[in-house]
């Protein structure tokens, strides 16, 4: 009686392919998806050394040479922006997340949000840590939405009390963007919304999901405003970011010698960010050179200046660069994005 040998192909796990005697079998493909996606993580900031040497160089050798206690609280306070971050979110939704891993995930989006513009990487990020806690699309989304509405209407307040409490604001004129340029981008963003209008009212299929989203952002924002746990987390959080990082500019232009005020250095920060929000240009260089500028106006030298901001987007930007891109690449493997 002839006994019947197993072939390759009965006895390979289902989803694998057959494999040839003496070969090591084969990865799934769900894994190799997430291996590529773990060492994907870490490219940008490869990427990013190799294109920019000289700025990395130059940053390193000051603050090497700096003093090293201001740096080391210029560096805690970079953290501390990633506590006041994932307070943002976890205000901005009802559903309440698990501490460790927002704070981590919002670790991780500093990361990402050097391989995306205008914070879309972090936003990518984030959605994708709140669909594995279970928040539905719509939810998530409109959550996103209430974060940056949060950002940016208490970064004004912020800057409005600056403005309103420190006279080094007349010595604004030069880095606020001319009136003749800003009558072009409000008729741009005029447009856009009134695209987005006859786009609504025209398109039907558009109509049901647009509207829908909104009536979830409304219902989420009514629920979060009638706690006041989730109201201190939004806008306590909103308020502290800004604060933190002009404070982590402040020390690092307190190591480097740059010889003004923690009150416009803040200043500095929130004007430079405001400036480069109203015209359309890159965001990273663009803020670092009206900031240099404006750190000029208020009577910093301009080497002194050109070093601080250059120590700041070392300290803040390039030093968490590697361990967030690790946390993103632990967060990807443990299945959490």
């Amino acid at each position: 009686m002839s006994s019947v040998s197993e072939s390759p192909s009965l006895s390979a796990p289902p989803g694998t392919a057959p494999q040839a005697p003496g070969r090591p079998p084969a990865l799934p493909a769900a894994r190799r998806v997430r291996l590529v996606l773990c060492l994907a993580a870490l490219l940008p900031a490869a990427g990013w050394a190799v294109a920019d040497r000289p700025v990395l160089h130059e940053g390193v050798r000051r603050l090497v040479a700096a003093d090293p206690w201001w740096l080391l609280a210029g560096a805690g306070l970079t953290c501390l922006n990633c506590v006041a971050a994932a307070c943002v979110r976890q205000g901005a939704l009802p559903d309440r997340l698990p501490p460790g891993l927002l704070l981590a995930s919002q670790f991780a989006a500093g990361a990402a949000n050097h391989v995306l513009p205008g914070g879309l990487g972090a936003h990518a990020v984030t959605l994708r840590f709140l669909w594995g806690r279970g928040v539905p699309a719509g939810r998530a989304t409109a959550s996103i939405g209430l974060y940056s509405l949060a950002r940016s209407g208490a970064k004004s307040v912020v800057l409005l009390v600056f403005l309103a409490a420190s006279p080094a604001w007349r010595r604004l004129g030069e880095p606020v963007p001319d009136g003749r340029l800003l009558v072009p981008v409000a008729a741009v963003a005029g447009g856009a919304v009134a695209v987005a209008g006859v786009l609504l009212t025209v398109v039907r299929p558009l109509r049901r999901p647009v509207s829908g989203l909104l009536r979830s952002a409304l219902a989420d924002a009514r629920e979060v405003h009638t706690r006041p746990s989730r109201v201190i987390a939004l806008w306590g959080g909103a308020v502290a970011m800004p604060l933190v990082q002009g404070t982590a500019l402040a020390c690092v232009g307190a190591a480097l010698g740059l010889g003004l005020s923690w009150a416009q250095v803040v200043l500095a920060h929130l004007a430079a960010g405001t400036a480069v929000g109203a015209v359309p240009a890159p965001g990273g260089l663009a803020v670092d050179a009206v900031l240099v500028w404006t750190l000029v106006a208020f009577g910093s030298a301009p080497a002194p200046a050109t070093a601080t901001v250059i120590g700041c987007r070392v300290l803040t930007d390039w030093v968490p660069l590697v361990p967030g891109s690790l946390t993103l690449s632990a967060l990807i493997r443990a299945k959490v994005l």
